[in-house]
């Protein structure tokens, strides 16, 4: 894989680590409530969602550091498979929850993922 593909897969999977922070951790301080537009009442309210999904964002990202550094061709299908569910993810997200996940989530996987794509 080259090294730019490589920058990019841990690039998307660092995004998801800091999204992990955020929902996990985060998630009702000032800086998390202004990320995802939410009030301090829902933020409180919805804390224990909020660590579910940011859970889920951590799956993402160990999924697209395992691939990054496996050898091929585990590495190249597990790349694939993790860009691919980060980018369904954001459309599910951009359709459901907010337009800027579009550009957030589903744009940099699809990037990842077409370096990943031409770099095989």
């Amino acid at each position: 894989m080259s090294t730019v593909a490589t920058i990019a897969v841990v690039a998307l999977a660092l995004l998801h680590v800091y999204i992990l922070v955020l929902e996990m951790f985060l998630w009702t301080t000032p800086r998390a409530r202004a990320s995802f537009g939410t009030s301090e009442e829902f933020a409180l309210a919805t804390k224990a969602m909020a660590a579910n999904q940011g859970l889920y964002n951590g799956f993402l990202a160990a999924g697209l550091f395992w691939g990054a550094f496996a050898s091929d061709p585990v590495g190249f299908q597990v790349r694939v498979f993790f860009a691919s569910c980060v980018a369904v993810a954001g459309l599910f997200g951009a359709v459901t929850s907010s337009r800027k996940i579009l550009f957030v989530q589903t744009v940099p996987a699809l990037v990842v993922l077409l370096l990943v794509l031409l770099a095989h």
